[in-house]
């Protein structure tokens, strides 16, 4: 399927329209309930995951939909198919925080060749298609650059944990406090922060949209040991990553050996 810019724009109004839904959701209780504790699932990922399949389903006929919400996740996949996440950053949409995003990619033979990522209450989308740069509101991003800054993000008020020993090993206290891993990854890409690390179980939907952002304005993303981020097999991978502005800074990562 050869699908054009034009093409790609209802996605960008399918997920703004559940942003909306997302935040009139926020008060409203049966939409918080809880279904799984350990998961923190709740009623609005189930009904944001139904909203946005049938959409997409609707917008490309054939295209199978796989969804973070889905009972199950089989290894092998289509050849082509939409990943998404209805919700990325449910425990920040349920306790009244922004950082909450919903997120969707299109993948072709292993890769994202199309990104959203869109934040509601930040007001702000962010897109790509493979070969046509990268996009926030629809205005075109500027290419990444070298520079001496070093800024990185995670969801805790003050760097903790790896970030926290990156940090002083590369003698840097800028850090920012924000919500998903899409959200944080795309934070990147727009210049907003430098890097973003960490080294828990990752799962595919929660990369995928930010990889084909971050790829169009010359950032990166690979697993914690430098590995290429691959998007085969298990969903979920546990050795961490390194979501960066250009590939000298994630190889300086790398080499910190932590």
């Amino acid at each position: 399927m050869k699908l054009t810019s034009k093409e790609f724009k209802p996605v960008l109004d399918l997920l703004a329209d559940i942003g909306t839904k997302l935040i009139a959701w926020q008060d409203d209780l049966a939409h918080r309930k809880i279904h799984s504790k350990k998961d923190f699932k709740t009623e609005a990922d189930r009904q944001a995951h139904q909203f946005l399949k049938k959409g997409l389903s609707s917008l490309f006929p054939g295209v199978p939909v796989i969804s973070e919400e889905d009972i199950s996740h089989a290894d092998k996949r289509p050849e082509e198919y939409w990943l998404i996440d209805p919700i990325d950053g449910t425990a920040s949409w349920y306790n009244g925080f922004d950082g909450f995003v919903s997120q969707a990619a299109l993948m072709v033979n292993g890769r994202p060749i199309f990104g959203v990522i869109h934040s509601p209450r930040m007001g702000a989308t962010w897109s790509a298609e493979i070969g046509r740069g990268a996009f926030l509101n629809e205005v075109l991003l500027q290419k990444l650059r070298k520079h001496d800054r070093l800024k990185f993000v995670d969801n805790t008020p003050f760097a903790h944990g790896i970030t926290k020993e990156i940090m002083n090993h590369l003698d840097t206290n800028l850090y920012l406090e924000c919500g998903s891993i899409g959200l944080k990854s795309v934070l990147v890409a727009d210049g907003t922060v430098d890097a973003f690390v960490k080294d828990v179980l990752v799962r595919d939907w929660d990369l995928a949209p930010a990889d084909i952002i971050l790829s169009e304005v010359g950032g990166s993303i690979c697993l914690l040991n430098g590995e290429k981020y691959l998007y085969s097999g298990s969903y979920e991978k546990e050795n961490g990553f390194i979501v960066s502005r250009d590939s000298s800074l994630m190889m300086k990562i790398v080499s910190l050996q932590i």
